[in-house]
């Protein structure tokens, strides 16, 4: 899925390495990835002052992807909405956790542009696929916990690729929501993650069910290796840059998964520039009734005076 494999995609030992982010996204389930590059993050949140800072206690000890184990890919493919599930839980889970729970990766490309039926309903474009992560079930091992994800990228350039977010005034694909978060590679560029920064704790997602999503900057990651991915080897050969950094979903106080056991949180990701959100048509409609209701009273009070300054002069005195 996602033009995984896909020969008109251009792979190749120099493609982008969005390409290969697209890549290990669609095979990470699998276990291609390799070692711990890629975790379930779970920490205490009744013990954290600010969930982009480090928690003051230790955080529970994370859930490593590669040690779980993950549903039969040829079962949940759907050629109709052109998705596939992954859908997993862990091989050793001594407190039983997971016992009625499950972390699904969800992928999904696309035919054509669009924004997807839910929130934050990004816009998307032929080019990009869209990755949906669902925790759904799983026992929490404290009353408030936050749970997060560690991303990893991996590219050829020396330096890490750049973060950036997009604020507008606009919010009527995505209420409350004024900022997307987005993952540059490259100056033109030439690829990109993009999200906005809100996570749901229902099925059903609305602004009562909203939960903050929060990044720490990306660092440098060299002790990452994945020496076992022929993918990694395939697109950059023994010499790769390994960047990381981690997504916390939720707050201390407020909505949070604790409430119904369900988080979910998707992002898009695509080859050259990200695609550019214009401005709705009901914001449009309300800038305009904004700027030019002034305008029409300016010039419907000079009609005014016109015609009083009119009458004035018409007037002839009987003396």
């Amino acid at each position: 899925m996602c033009g995984c494999g896909e020969p008109h995609w251009g792979w190749g030992p120099h493609a982008p390495s969005s390409l290969l982010l697209l890549s290990l996204l669609c095979t990470a389930p699998l276990g291609l990835l390799g070692g711990e590059t890629r975790q379930l993050l779970e920490f205490d949140g009744t013990n954290m002052l600010d969930v982009a800072a480090e928690p003051l206690r230790k955080p529970y000890p994370p859930y490593s992807l590669a040690e779980f184990s993950w549903n039969n890919i040829t079962d949940s493919l759907d050629p109709a909405s052109l998705s596939a599930t992954f859908q997993g839980h862990p091989v050793n889970d001594p407190s039983g956790a997971f016992a009625n729970g499950s972390l699904a990766f969800k992928v999904q490309a696309f035919s054509s542009s669009g924004r997807p039926a839910q929130p934050p309903r990004l816009l998307h474009t032929a080019d990009t696929c869209q990755l949906e992560v669902a925790l759904v079930g799983a026992s929490p091992r404290g009353n408030h916990s936050l749970f997060g994800l560690e991303v990893v990228t991996v590219g050829q350039r020396p330096d890490c690729p750049s973060m950036r977010e997009q604020h507008s005034i606009d919010d009527e694909y995505a209420p409350a929501v004024f900022q997307v978060d987005q993952l540059l590679w490259g100056s033109l560029p030439s690829g990109f993650m993009q999200w906005g920064p809100v996570a749901f704790s229902q099925k059903q997602r609305s602004r009562e069910s909203a939960l903050p999503c929060q990044a720490s900057p990306l660092r440098p990651s060299l002790v990452y290796s994945l020496p076992q991915s022929p993918i990694v080897q395939a697109f950059f050969g023994s010499q790769s840059n390994f960047c990381s950094f981690n997504l916390t979903f939720g707050a201390p106080t407020g909505p949070g998964y604790w409430d119904q056991h369900y988080l979910s949180w998707s992002m898009l990701l695509g080859m050259g520039s990200p695609p550019v959100d214009a401005l709705s048509p009901l914001i449009l409609g309300i800038v305009a009734v904004a700027l030019g209701a002034p305008g029409l009273l300016l010039l419907g009070g000079g009609l005014i005076l016109l015609l009083r300054h009119k009458q004035h002069s018409e007037y002839q005195s009987i003396n």
